[in-house]
């Protein structure tokens, strides 16, 4: 797994990171396991074909949010394809934030948010390198992003927004959307999104 830069790189009484199995093969083998044609799995979750055939063979790496929707048409929790651990309480200290990436892919997550009973949200901190582009994706459900370092460049329909340290947007998760940093700096952001974004047990 790639080594985060800027602070997320800093503080060695951070936990291990998580490195799950290959992704693509997972979802295949889920998707096959339920009798799924890739056809069938993209009208349950909203993705194209082209681009569940791109997961599939690890051409391409979802984002957290496009995940969560194929996860939900799998009928398994998101946890099944980044299993990352959980913290006994919904406290969560900077030092002991679980962190992991998706295989193959150059983000990094950190999670924030932790179950309790009756919790709607869920929320991490991401860690942007240079360079890097997300899919655009619709989905149910509601986001808010706010920059924490460097700049990232948030398309919103036929809206493109540049937005730096501190700005922040609530946007509905069914107006099409994608982020970028087209900077040569890393930069971290914070995603918060409802249940229906991110599925959690």
């Amino acid at each position: 797994m790639q080594e985060s830069p800027g602070k997320i790189a800093q503080g060695a009484s951070r936990p291990a990171r998580q490195t799950p199995a290959v992704l693509g093969p997972r979802i295949r083998g889920r998707r096959r396991k339920l009798s799924l044609t890739l056809k069938t799995l993209a009208e349950r979750s909203g993705v194209s074909v082209g681009y569940l055939s791109q997961v599939e063979t690890d051409k391409a790496v979802p984002s957290l949010g496009t995940l969560a929707q194929i996860a939900q048409a799998l009928e398994v929790d998101l946890d099944h394809f980044i299993t990352t651990p959980r913290a006994a309480t919904a406290l969560s200290r900077a030092s002991e934030r679980a962190q992991f990436s998706l295989p193959g892919s150059a983000m990094s997550y950190e999670m924030v948010s932790n179950d309790y009973p009756g919790s709607e949200l869920s929320s991490y901190i991401l860690l942007v390198p240079p360079g890097y582009a997300s899919e655009v994706t619709t989905h149910e459900g509601e986001e808010i992003v706010m920059v924490l370092e460097g700049e990232i460049e948030q398309t919103l329909g036929d809206e493109t927004l540049v937005m730096g340290q501190g700005d922040a947007l609530h946007y509905s998760g069914a107006t099409p959307h994608s982020w970028a940093n087209r900077s040569d700096a890393p930069a971290r952001m914070i995603w918060t999104g409802t249940l229906s974004v991110l599925l959690r047990k």
